[in-house]
């Protein structure tokens, strides 16, 4: 087991975020997490990453409980999150972007390699490696974001809401590149309100409502049931 959520509850003052949750990720497998917004999706990573301090419950990381590690500990462990919104270094170009996300790794010559590999998923990049990454287009600042966040070479990689404010075109293309990394031998947390997408690439799903998980399965079998239907798929 690559990734156990156990009985997670995380709370903002009075407001109760989380409310117990419990999932995992085997090794290699895409799952994602949806749910409208204000269920607790964005709080689940963010927890995970160790930006926030869960008070119970424990997420183990290849049977490791990490739920006391600094948040600048868990990358270097194999964990990179990929936030919402991109939160790229807009006055920063492309390389010293995609440089920042290996900040953790010393080894010069892999990071290059790294890098290299970054470009064939991302090939665009490449093209505007000079280029302020506020400059570049809402698809290309997302591409940067998910670039960096390979760059540290995690096992696990957590994206929130990666097709956010993109082109439907656009949102296909992010899809097709999610599935290939994963191909590449990452395994991948989804969190994503794009929940017809999201099904299409995962092995398995979650849905989550207001801190609690509601419904669980493979993706298939969440993509057929007539609640997420009605619910996520407008129908």
């Amino acid at each position: 087991m690559l990734l156990e959520v156990n009985d997670l509850h995380v709370a903002y003052g009075a407001i109760r975020a989380l409310q117990g949750i419990s999932f995992h990720l085997e090794e290699g497998e895409i799952v994602t997490l949806i749910g409208a917004n204000g269920a607790g999706k964005s709080t689940t990573l963010r927890t995970i990453s160790g930006l926030l301090r869960p008070f119970q419950g424990d997420i183990l990381l290849n049977g490791q409980s990490i739920i006391r590690t600094p948040a600048e500990r868990i990358v270097p462990m194999g964990i990179s999150q990929v936030p919402e919104g991109r939160q790229i270094f807009s006055r920063l170009t492309v390389r010293e972007n995609l440089e920042m996300g290996a900040y953790t790794r010393k080894d010069k010559g892999e990071i290059a390699r790294t890098m290299e590999r970054v470009f064939t998923s991302f090939p665009r990049l490449k093209e505007r490696l000079n280029q302020l990454g506020g400059t570049l287009s809402g698809g290309e600042q997302q591409m940067l974001a998910m670039g960096r966040g390979m760059m540290s070479r995690p096992s696990l990689l957590l994206l929130d809401e990666p097709s956010m404010g993109l082109a439907p075109i656009l949102v296909e293309e992010i899809f097709e590149i999610i599935k290939e990394i994963n191909q590449q031998g990452t395994t991948i947390l989804l969190v994503e309100q794009n929940a017809a997408m999201a099904l299409s690439v995962a092995n398995r799903g979650y849905v989550l409502e207001t801190g609690r998980i509601v419904l669980e399965g493979s993706a298939q079998e969440v993509l057929e049931n007539p609640q997420v239907r009605t619910a996520y798929l407008g129908e």
